[in-house]
């Protein structure tokens, strides 16, 4: 395998095109960086603000503003999360994911549960060129973004993965129809018709594991220019025994055009993400994603794009 650059000069520009049905392609809006941490370090909600303890002094460095105002009393919030594939994991070895997650309030879940459809790649023009509209009548919400990553052996770069979201309600689905049913997921999501083997194909529980996501929001990064965001830090845990599996440390930026994220801007942005994985040392885990991890459990590494 080819060596990593140690950092993506930009991202790179979509090809223009369209889908079937005449809709030009999704252009990225987003940025989110991501650094993947190591579960056991988290052992309680005081573990998230250590974490925290190492944001600010690096984010100074680099002139980037970071505050905790009216985080500190918020409480953390828990999150249901699950995998769906098929048992020899045909979408994640296509570079596609599908969960559902559902927040809790004062120990009940509250609200319609969230389905995600995502095609996440290192090549952002199949990113774009794949078509994750579901045939729904009902609301629907795609996020198309850059993520940005460690390097996989590496501490201080960072590596590009393209994520094309759907998100819709579990509602927009007929309780009638059979969930599990690999046509029914097809007749929803028509991009994973190609990796139909043969009739009444079903899908499962990825790893039989339903993850539990304690999640911090720790305070907001200011890059300049109007562009700030919201940053976390998570652990993913193992339902019923409590199993540490991973944690997280999140931020992600919003924009409507690329130009928007000017040169200066992406490039604090870039020091300070790398600066903060030297700072974090201790804590970084190299070489995975929440969802690998997840897919890793019982020994069967899946042939990923990640």
């Amino acid at each position: 395998m080819p060596k990593e650059p140690l950092r993506p000069d930009r991202v790179p520009d979509i090809k223009p095109g369209q889908y079937s049905d005449g809709h030009p392609l999704d252009e990225v809006q987003y940025l989110e960086c991501k650094v993947i941490l190591k579960p056991e370090r988290f052992i309680s909600r005081k573990s998230f603000w250590e974490f925290a303890k190492l944001i600010g002094p690096t984010a100074k460095k680099f002139d980037v503003d970071f505050s905790t105002e009216g985080m500190e009393d918020k409480p953390c919030q828990i999150r249901e999360v699950l995998f769906i594939d098929t048992k020899d994991f045909r979408l994640y070895n296509n570079a596609f994911i599908l969960r559902r997650r559902i927040p809790y309030e004062d120990g009940f879940p509250v609200g319609d549960p969230e389905i995600v459809f995502k095609f996440r790649h290192p090549d952002i023009q199949k990113a774009a060129e794949m078509d994750i509209r579901p045939t729904l009548k009902g609301p629907i919400k795609i996020k198309f973004k850059a993520e940005a990553l460690p390097l996989r052996d590496a501490i201080g770069g960072y590596r590009l993965l393209f994520s094309h979201n759907v998100e819709f309600g579990l509602s927009e689905l007929r309780a009638s129809e059979d969930r599990y049913s690999m046509d029914t997921i097809i007749k929803v999501l028509p991009a994973l018709a190609p990796l139909k083997k043969h009739k009444d194909e079903r899908v499962e529980l990825v790893s039989d594991v339903i993850v539990e996501e304690v999640l911090q929001d720790v305070g907001f990064l200011d890059f300049g220019k109007g562009i700030k965001g919201k940053t976390n830090v998570a652990l993913w845990r193992a339902r019923g025994d409590h199993r540490p599996l991973v944690g997280e440390f999140a931020f992600q930026l919003k924009f409507k055009r690329r130009d928007e994220l000017h040169e200066k801007v992406l490039s604090r942005g870039k020091d300070f993400f790398c600066a903060l994985q030297r700072a974090a040392r201790d804590w970084v885990s190299l070489g995975t994603t929440k969802t690998g991890v997840v897919y890793r459990l019982k020994g069967n590494p899946p042939n990923a794009h990640e």
